[in-house]
C-alpha cells in the first residue's frame, strides 16, 4: 500500500471542478475525485491519495488494483477492457514513459514494449469544467495490430445510483429514459454508420431523483459522427465508470506499424444543480469553440414544405418576396433542383443543376433572393447515391457495398463510398463548383439512411466512410470559409459534436409539430445550445403528424432556436402574416440573449404543462407551453428559474405573440415588478391556456 512520501498527485480545476489523479505509475494515471472543486493544499494530496487506497477483499488478487483511465486486465480490472486488440501481446501493460502536468491538463506517453504499442494521453479540464479525453494508440511493432475498441472511463461514485440516457425514432428524437445503474453493463451503442435518431447524445449518471434544477450529475458524450457506445458500467468491487468511444467492427481498424488510430474525444461534464447546470457548463464549452457561429444566426426559410419537389421559377421567387417582406434573412432551396430529381427515387450523385426544370440555372433565383437582400443556400444529400442516375451508371463500383452485393434500399436509395479516391474527388468537385458559382451562403447538408452492410476493400466502412465525410467538409470548408453548413440527417440522426466541430447547426427533426418539438428541443438541448439547433414554423397543420395547432404556439416553440420558417407562406392570411412579421422582429430584438443565455428548464410545472427558458445578464425569456387539459382548475404557481434574487425584474408576456385564454390572469396584461428572489421561489399565478397553446414571458431587470 502506497504512503504519502512515494505518491505524485495532480489536481486539475477549472469551472468549480477538481479532478484529482494519482500519477505515481508506473501505470496510467488513476482519477480518485472527479467532482466539487475542494479546498485541497497541495501539501495534503499525497494524504488523501493514500487514505483512498482500498483493503483488498477476500477471494480477489493480492493488492489493491488501479482504476486507470483506461482500465485492463493486466490491471486486474474484471470489467470490460478499454483497450481492445489482437497482437503479439493480447493485454497490454501500459509502463508511463513521461507526463506533462500543468493546472488545466495532463498529458502522458506510455508504451508496452512486448507488445509494440504506443498510447498518448490527454486529459484536459476547460474553462467550463468540461473535462476532455483524447487517446491515440500507436502500433509500434512489427507486426499488425487489429483493434477491437478503444473505449476511456471515468470513475463515478457510488450515490450516481440513477441514469438517464435519451432515445427515439424519425420525428421523435430524443426521449428520455430512466433507469437504475446496476451492475453490469449498460451500453448504448449505435451501428447505424451515423449516431441514429435512437441515439443518446448524453449519457448522465446522478443522485436518485436528479432533474433540470437539483441533484449532482456526470454525464459523458462521444464526439464522433459514426458506430458509437456510450457505457455505464459497476463492478461487484465497489467502483462505476461512465466512458465510451467509437464501435469497431471485427477487421475494420487495422494498423500497420507505424500507424495510429486516435478515439473520438470523449467530453464530461459534472454539475450540482442538475441538468441544468450540467447543460450551462456543455453549452459554455461548445460556444468556446473557434468555429463557433459568431454573427447572429439569420432568420431562414426553408422551402420544403411550401413547394416539396415542385420547382417552378414563378411560385419560389414569390415565396422569396414573401419572406423577405416578413424579414427572412437566409432562403434555402431543397431537394428537386438537379438532374433527373422529381421524386425520392433517382438523381442522388448527380449534383449539377437540371436543365429541363432550370434551363438558365439557379441565376434566376439566387439573384432575385440576394436582390432581395438575403442569403441564398442549397440543399444536397451528398453521401448518398441514387441507382437511377448518371454517377451510378458511369459508377457502379462506388456504391458503398460488397462486390455484387447490394444492401436494402432505404428512401430508395444507397450511400456512396467516400473513402474511394473517385467518388470522394467527384462529390467534392461538383459541390465545390456549385459553391463558386453561386456563391452559396449555406448548405443544408442531408443524410437520409442509415450505412447497412457498408463495405469498402473487403473490410466493414463505417470508420473509413466517417474519416471521409470530415475530410470532405474540412476541405470544403477550407475552399469557402464563409460557407455555413447545417447538418440534417433525415432530421437529429446526427447531432454529435464532432459533426457540430465542422457544420454551424442541426436540424433537430423533420418534424415541425409544436407539441413534438417541444420535447425534441428540451432534449437536444441538454448537449447543444439553442442557437445551433434550428427550429422552424410550419404550417397550421402539420405535415408529419396531421395535428392542427395555435400559430402562437408554434411562433414561441420556434423562437428558441435557430429560428426560421417552413411553410408555403404565400397561402397566409393577412393577419398571419401581420404574426409572422411581428415575430420575426422579436426574434431579431431577442436572439442575442438566446444564444448566449443559460438554458433553464421547470421539472414540473404542473400537469400537461411545460416552463422553460433562457436567461442572459439582465433578462429572461421564458416560455409557458399548456400541452394536455389538466384535472386542476388552477394550475401550480409559475416559478421563473435562473434570476439574480438580489435584482428586480418586469415581468410581462410579449404580445407578438399572443395566446388565447380560459380565463385571463390578473398581472398578465399590464406586467408586474417583483423581486428575482420572489419569482424564483414564490411564483406567479400562471395563465389559464387551452391546450396547444403557450404565451412568452420576457423578465427585464429594472434595477
Amino acid at each position: 500500500m502506497p504512503t504519502s512520501s512515494n505518491i505524485e498527485t495532480a489536481v486539475l480545476r477549472a469551472g468549480g471542478t477538481a479532478v484529482l489523479l494519482d500519477l505515481s505509475g508506473p501505470g496510467l494515471p488513476r482519477i480518485l475525485h472527479w467532482g466539487a472543486d475542494v479546498d485541497l493544499p497541495d501539501t495534503s494530496l499525497p494524504a488523501v491519495v493514500a487514505a483512498l487506497e482500498p483493503g483488498v477483499p477476500p477471494g480477489t488478487v493480492d493488492a489493491p488494483w488501479p482504476l486507470t483511465v483506461l482500465p485492463g486486465a493486466a490491471d486486474g480490472w474484471p470489467g470490460r477492457a478499454a483497450v481492445r486488440g489482437q497482437g503479439r501481446v493480447p493485454y497490454p501493460r501500459w509502463s508511463v514513459a513521461s507526463h506533462d502536468v500543468t493546472p488545466t491538463t495532463v498529458r502522458v506517453a506510455a508504451r508496452d514494449a512486448e507488445a509494440g504499442l504506443g498510447l498518448d494521453l490527454a486529459l484536459v479540464l476547460e474553462p467550463s469544467g468540461v473535462l476532455t479525453t483524447d487517446v491515440t494508440l500507436s502500433n509500434r511493432g512489427g507486426e499488425e495490430y487489429v483493434l477491437a475498441g478503444l473505449t476511456p472511463v471515468l470513475p463515478v461514485p457510488s450515490r450516481a445510483g440513477e441514469l438517464l440516457d435519451l432515445t427515439g425514432r424519425w420525428c421523435r428524437e430524443h426521449s428520455p429514459q430512466r433507469s437504475q445503474v446496476h451492475v453490469g453493463i449498460r451500453a448504448r451503442e449505435s451501428w447505424r454508420g451515423r449516431p441514429g435518431h435512437d441515439a443518446t447524445p448524453l449519457l448522465v449518471a446522478g443522485t436518485p431523483g436528479f432533474g433540470f434544477g437539483h441533484g449532482e450529475v456526470w454525464g459523458v458524450h462521444v464526439a464522433c459522427g459514426g458506430n458509437s457506445v456510450h457505457l455505464v458500467e459497476r463492478v461487484p468491487e465497489g467502483f462505476a465508470v461512465l466512458g465510451g468511444g467509437e464501435l469497431v467492427e471485427p477487421g475494420e481498424i487495422v494498423l500497420a506499424p507505424g500507424e495510429a488510430y486516435t478515439a473520438p474525444t470523449l467530453l464530461a461534464a459534472w454539475s450540482d444543480e442538475g441538468l441544468d447546470g450540467l447543460s450551462a457548463r456543455l453549452h459554455e464549452h461548445v460556444r468556446a469553440r473557434p468555429g463557433h457561429p459568431s454573427s447572429p444566426r439569420p432568420l431562414t426559410l426553408n422551402v420544403w414544405e411550401a413547394v416539396y419537389f415542385d420547382h417552378d421559377l414563378a411560385r419560389l421567387t414569390a415565396l422569396a418576396d414573401r419572406a423577405a417582406a416578413l424579414g427572412v434573412e437566409r432562403y434555402v432551396l431543397d431537394d428537386g433542383w438537379f438532374l433527373g430529381r422529381r421524386d425520392d427515387t433517382s438523381g442522388l450523385g448527380d449534383w449539377v443543376v437540371d436543365p429541363d426544370v432550370w434551363p438558365d440555372g439557379l441565376h434566376p433565383l439566387a439573384d432575385h433572393v440576394r436582390g432581395l437582400g438575403m442569403q441564398f443556400g442549397l440543399w444536397f444529400e451528398p453521401e448518398m447515391i441514387s441507382l437511377d442516375s448518371e454517377v451510378a451508371r458511369a459508377h457502379p463500383d462506388w456504391v458503398l457495398a460488397a462486390p455484387g452485393r447490394l444492401p436494402r434500399t432505404a428512401r430508395h436509395q444507397y450511400v456512396i463510398d467516400l473513402a474511394n479516391p473517385g467518388a470522394y474527388a467527384h462529390v467534392l468537385g461538383q459541390i465545390d463548383t456549385l459553391c463558386t458559382e453561386y456563391a452559396l451562403d449555406a448548405i443544408k447538408w442531408d443524410h437520409n439512411r442509415d450505412l447497412s452492410e457498408p463495405v469498402h476493400d473487403g473490410r466493414p466502412g463505417a470508420h473509413v466512410q466517417t474519416e471521409a465525410l470530415h475530410r470532405l467538409w474540412d476541405e470544403l470548408r477550407a475552399r469557402h470559409p464563409d460557407l455555413e453548413i447545417e447538418s440534417c440527417a433525415s432530421g437529429g440522426g446526427r447531432s454529435d459534436l464532432a459533426t457540430l466541430a465542422r457544420t454551424d447547426r442541426i436540424w433537430a427533426s423533420d418534424c415541425t409539430d409544436p407539441v413534438e418539438r417541444q420535447a425534441i428541443q428540451r432534449w437536444t438541448g441538454l448537449l447543444l445550445p439553442p442557437e445551433l439547433v434550428g427550429g422552424h414554423v410550419g404550417a397550421p397543420v402539420s405535415h408529419t403528424t396531421g395535428r392542427a395547432s395555435a400559430l402562437s404556439f408554434r411562433l414561441v416553440s420556434s423562437l428558441f432556436g435557430h429560428a426560421g420558417i417552413e411553410w408555403d407562406i404565400t397561402t397566409c392570411s393577412d393577419d398571419e402574416l401581420d404574426r409572422l412579421r411581428e415575430w420575426a422582429a422579436l426574434y431579431k430584438e431577442l436572439r442575442g440573449v438566446l444564444h448566449s443565455g443559460r438554458t433553464v428548464r421547470v421539472d414540473d410545472p404542473g400537469e400537461g404543462a411545460l416552463l422553460h427558458g433562457v436567461v442572459g445578464a439582465d433578462q429572461g425569456i421564458y416560455a409557458y407551453v399548456r400541452l394536455a387539459s389538466t384535472v386542476d382548475v388552477i394550475p401550480p404557481r409559475l416559478l421563473l428559474p435562473g434570476l439574480d434574487p438580489a435584482r428586480t425584474y418586469r415581468v410581462q408576456a410579449r404580445g407578438e405573440v399572443p395566446s388565447s385564454a380560459r380565463a385571463q390572469t390578473p398581472w398578465l396584461e399590464k406586467g408586474v415588478e417583483l423581486p428575482g428572489s420572489v419569482l424564483t421561489r414564490v411564483g406567479l399565478a400562471p395563465p389559464l391556456l387551452h391546450p396547444d397553446h403557450a404565451v412568452l414571458l420576457h423578465a427585464v431587470a429594472v434595477r
